[in-house]
């Protein structure tokens, strides 16, 4: 035991000894590399004022020895760096160390041929004039030309080496200190793997604890290694319960937060234990304000309270309606079924909350359709079966009387029979089993052809018919759809307009928005704008929001007498949302009215 713990320490010690050095070589590297990269951005920004500063002359290098020596020798005054100035083809023109007129040809210089190539230049080597240790720096005065002359900088390494020696002495003893902690943490370490005994105990506690991904690493074959499978296979069997038991309760909690109907459940001393996320938006609290409390102490209205106190007191079966007004008004239907656990008896409440307020709503809309279709009916029905009666009495002998009064009857069943293809027409729209059938159809020829099928209406009450439609428009739509709708708009406006008024139409294209469902955000699509105007009795303010409803009339006698359902303007509505687009209207009282139609130019 005692000779594997020395053989794993020394391997842990060499190990963690080469990591370090290792560390301590790539740190000098980068420390050095790090320090060379500043100082030659230091020398770049430097060359770049030089060159910004100062005029480059040209001419013969005899002429420009002198002057270009002097400008290094100012240089080297401020910056304390040897400054070289190098002609396009290699001369040198002047140097701040050295008389450039010895100096060989510097073309061919790394330095040189890197900064013409990538626009700076570096090269650390001993000097050739100097015999010193250098690291040159060079870029071109002119970047843009190839025949560019060069500046070049030039810096002793002398203080870098010496920072470089300076983390090699720290990184010396660093080193050392941790070779002597690795040597200490390896002995104990490897002292720590001869307890698996310990190891056993340490899971055992886990495993207590609920963390049932704990194991014992033991591979032995003795009586411990055989202790250590067995706590393993237990594990296994906690852990694999565990996870049955936690997808059971996802399972529960997925179904209870995707239900439509809110869940509370109340166990026998009043406190509420579970609520789901659907019962948090009916009752407007959060689970985490409620569960664990008494049920008393959500302030709701006193009927939800008295409800589940008498569940609470009999034990049974409850059902009611109560209308909520908070956190908005709504009608919900209250199911309270008593639960019972086999010996345990009595184990409390389960709520169910069901918002039937669409479903009540619909119920009525319902009675009312049906209690407007009977009056409707009723009314042409009555007045067929009066002047017939009046016409069996004896009124047929008249023949004038006799030819009025079957002049009403036939308009009467004409009426009727309108009225109940505008019936039979709205219930296939609102169930949307009519199939459009789109296609391209130019607006400006489509507008024309409808306005000559209703010109012979208009002309009878000389009412004039303007159009303004530019040539080129299209839209993709249902053509017998979009003539019905039209027909039915310029049909109104004709009957609500006085003799010799005005009903106009046009169309223009524009452009909205997309719906951030139907295209990408900030994505523009292509609508078409139809607008019909009159100049009617118009439609009072407060009539606005229910123009499109079924049978809603604002001036009812005239309704009637025009052979008006009250149907046409919802059918046009459904029809419009049908292609995807929006209708509006605009009145004044004794000036008329205007719809607005948006159309999505493509389906």
């Amino acid at each position: 035991m005692n000779s594997f713990r020395v053989r794993l320490t020394f391997i842990m010690i060499s190990l963690f000894g080469l990591s370090i050095l290792g560390a301590g070589l790539f740190m000098a590297q980068s420390f050095r590399e790090n320090h060379l990269d500043t100082l030659q951005a230091n020398m770049v920004r430097e060359m770049k004022l030089i060159v910004s500063s100062m005029a480059w002359e040209t001419g013969t290098p005899e002429m420009l020895y002198d002057y270009y020596t002097n400008e290094a020798l100012k240089v080297k005054q401020i910056t304390g760096e040897r400054v070289t100035f190098i002609r396009g083809d290699g001369v040198v023109l002047g140097d701040s160390d050295h008389d450039p007129r010895d100096m060989m040809n510097h073309a061919l210089r790394n330095e040189v041929v890197e900064a013409k190539e990538n626009g700076v230049g570096r090269d650390i080597r001993k000097s050739e004039t100097t015999n010193d240790n250098l690291m040159y720096v060079a870029i071109p005065i002119d970047p843009s030309s190839a025949s560019s002359g060069v500046i070049r900088l030039a810096m002793g390494l002398e203080e870098v080496e010496g920072s470089v020696r300076e983390l090699w002495y720290t990184l010396f003893i660093v080193l050392l200190l941790l070779f002597i902690a690795s040597a200490v943490a390896s002995y104990h370490i490897a002292k720590g793997l001869t307890r698996p005994l310990e190891q056993m105990s340490i899971v055992a506690r886990r495993i207590k604890n609920m963390d049932y991904q704990a194991r014992v690493n033991i591979d032995k074959s003795d009586e411990i290694g055989e202790l250590g499978q067995s706590i393993n296979a237990m594990a296994d069997s906690l852990q694999e319960q565990m996870e049955r038991i936690h997808r059971d309760e996802n399972k529960l909690e997925s179904v209870l937060n995707n239900m439509i109907n809110g869940i509370v459940m109340i166990d026998r001393d009043g406190f509420v234990v579970l609520m789901n996320s659907r019962a948090e938006e009916v009752l407007g609290f959060s689970s985490t304000a409620l569960v664990g409390r008494h049920f008393t102490e959500a302030k709701q209205q006193y009927e939800l309270l008295q409800i589940i106190q008498e569940g609470l007191d009999t034990r049974k079966d409850l059902k009611e309606e109560i209308t909520f007004y908070y956190p908005e008004e709504r009608l919900l239907e209250l199911n309270l079924v008593a639960i019972f656990h086999g010996r345990e008896g009595f184990g409390g409440l389960l709520l169910v909350l069901q918002d039937v307020s669409a479903i009540r709503r619909l119920e009525r809309m319902r009675s009312e359709f049906v209690a407007n279709v009977s009056h409707e009916l009723k009314t042409p029905i009555a007045a067929v079966k009066g002047f017939a009666e009046t016409l069996l009495g004896g009124a047929v002998n008249d023949p004038e009387t006799a030819r009025s009064f079957l002049k009403i009857i036939f308009d009467e069943s004409e009426r009727l029979n309108r009225l109940i293809g505008d019936i039979l027409e709205l219930s296939k729209v609102e169930s949307r089993r009519i199939p459009l059938q789109f296609s391209p159809i130019e607006m400006s020829s489509f507008i024309s052809d409808t306005v000559e099928f209703i010109a012979a209406q208009a002309h009878r009450k000389n009412i004039r018919m303007d159009m303004k439609v530019d040539q080129g428009i299209y839209v993709e739509a249902d053509e017998d759809r979009l003539r019905q709708i039209m027909m039915n708009l310029l049909s109104n406006g004709i009957n609500y307009t006085p003799d010799g008024g005005r009903v106009s139409i046009s169309v223009e294209p524009i452009v909205k928005k997309a719906p951030h469902n139907d295209a990408a955000e900030g994505e523009d699509d292509d609508y078409i704008r139809i607008k019909i105007s009159d100049t009617g009795i118009g439609i009072p303010k407060k009539d606005l929001p229910r123009i499109f409803e079924r049978f809603y009339r604002v001036d009812k006698a005239r309704s009637r007498s025009s052979g008006g359902t009250g149907l046409g303007l919802s059918i046009v509505k459904h029809l419009v949302e049908l292609h995807k687009g929006t209708i509006t209207v605009e009145s004044t009282v004794g000036v008329g009215s205007t719809f607005i139609i948006e159309l999505p130019v493509l389906h």
